[in-house]
């Protein structure tokens, strides 16, 4: 599977909002790079961060990406005019959606090799940058993209980029991952299996830990 990267979006912490006299720091406010390569650390793109580093980036979180194949419905059916970074995200993908991907599914990008870790789940700062009904639309739909950990630091092409999977775990798929964790109730077996999924996030293994135990008294 090839997905197209149609832009790499950065942008560093800066005030989104003013609540209750308070100034909400974010990163999610990016701008498409225009460069013709970018270096990719551990820890995420040059150029890009986190305010919050208690719930936002870090080595499972280094890279979010969102496919463009969800903006068709989000046009249609809720009126939102969608573009590169709308929803956040550094990479903005086609060619494949979160049914189609799998947590541990791993990606060649230029020099640079990714692992999806764990879906997205939106906190109210994207209700601040993209529209306050958003958040629970995406969850609502699962149609949230998924983040991934950089196991090759290197550069990676901008212009004309594409990841390439070379491996697929055949393993839990973000969409399903993503349903488990917000049902009320999901099956006890889809949650093991999800749960023992190596390439699990930790803060989302220790989720279903406490679902699984929930269930199981």
């Amino acid at each position: 599977m090839e997905i197209l990267v149609r832009s790499v979006n950065v942008g560093m912490p800066s005030v989104i909002a003013v609540q209750r006299g308070e100034a909400i720091l974010s990163g999610i406010r990016k701008a498409p790079l225009e460069t013709e390569t970018v270096f990719v650390s551990a820890l995420g793109i040059a150029g890009d961060g986190q305010a919050d580093l208690t719930v936002h980036g870090g080595i499972d979180k280094a890279v979010y990406a969102y496919p463009s194949e969800h903006w068709p419905w989000w046009e249609r059916e809720h009126k939102l005019s969608c573009a590169p970074n709308t929803f956040g995200e550094n990479l903005t993908l086609e060619g494949a959606d979160e049914s189609d991907v799998a947590i541990g599914d791993r990606f060649r990008w230029g020099e640079v090799v990714l692992e999806i870790s764990q879906p997205r789940s939106p906190c109210f700062k994207l209700g601040i940058h993209a529209r306050e009904d958003i958040p629970a639309l995406m969850t609502g739909s699962a149609r949230c993209g998924w983040y991934m950990r950089v196991l090759v630091e290197g550069k990676a092409p901008v212009r004309c980029g594409k990841l390439t999977r070379i491996v697929s775990t055949g393993g839990p798929n973000v969409r399903e991952t993503f349903l488990a964790h917000h049902r009320a109730r999901a099956d006890l077996e889809t949650l093991h299996r999800i749960h023992e999924a190596p390439a699990l996030s930790r803060s989302w293994r220790e989720s279903f830990a406490r679902k699984i135990a929930a269930i199981t008294g």
